[in-house]
């Protein structure tokens, strides 16, 4: 169930059965990624932060949803803190700056649409 078919960088699990956490493994003080749908519209990305580990400000030109699979973080968009525990998601609006810290080691599904 845990498997993706495919090659290249955007490994596509499409008619399949997957669960997004098993895709992405933790590493000790790492961020590791993998995407798993990449076109035009848009990608769709798994991350897992170690506990610690984060993204400093910035901000992106699209709208970027971020569904937390594992673990807690805390999210900052536009100067307002947000706490997120596994099973909640938060929309991250174009050009308002953003930044994260993994409250304990956890896992995302950044779904960036572009169109």
């Amino acid at each position: 169930m845990e498997h993706c078919s495919g090659s290249g960088a955007a490994r596509q699990c499409k008619s399949e059965v997957f669960a997004p956490a098993g895709l992405v493994n933790y590493a000790e003080g790492a961020v590791v990624s993998r995407t798993i749908v990449e076109n035009g519209g848009g990608t769709v990305t798994l991350f897992a932060f170690d506990k610690g580990e984060g993204l400093s400000e910035h901000a992106a030109p699209f709208d970027a949803l971020v569904n937390v699979l594992d673990g807690e973080v805390r999210i900052t968009v536009g100067g307002k803190p947000h706490h997120l525990k596994s099973g909640e998601s938060i929309i991250m609006p174009a050009d308002i700056p953003h930044a994260l810290s993994a409250v304990t080691a956890f896992k995302m599904m950044l779904v960036m649409i572009k169109a």
